[in-house]
């Protein structure tokens, strides 16, 4: 079994308010750990080698969108920045 290590040195949230740092930072680790674990991913990530920094596209959410679901759409976009 492979093992994926994602660190993110820090998580930049503009516009966002103080107390839905959390739940934003909760939602974008579930999805990134729900994406991480589907089969063939762990090959696409060591593919890439080593990522100082992926930019990914735009995401696009609703206005009253819960902070957690943010953070699940943030992971979408990183997934599909390694080619998901």
């Amino acid at each position: 079994m492979r093992r994926i290590v994602v660190n993110i040195d820090s998580l930049v949230l503009k516009g966002f308010r103080y107390e839905d740092r959390h739940a934003v930072a909760q939602g974008l680790q579930e999805q990134l750990t729900a994406l991480f674990a589907e089969p063939g991913m762990a090959e696409r990530l060591v593919s890439l080698g080593d990522v100082p920094r992926l930019r990914v596209d735009s995401i696009s959410a609703a206005d009253k969108a819960p902070p957690r679901q943010l953070g699940s759409d943030a992971a979408d976009g990183i997934g599909k920045g390694v080619g998901r």
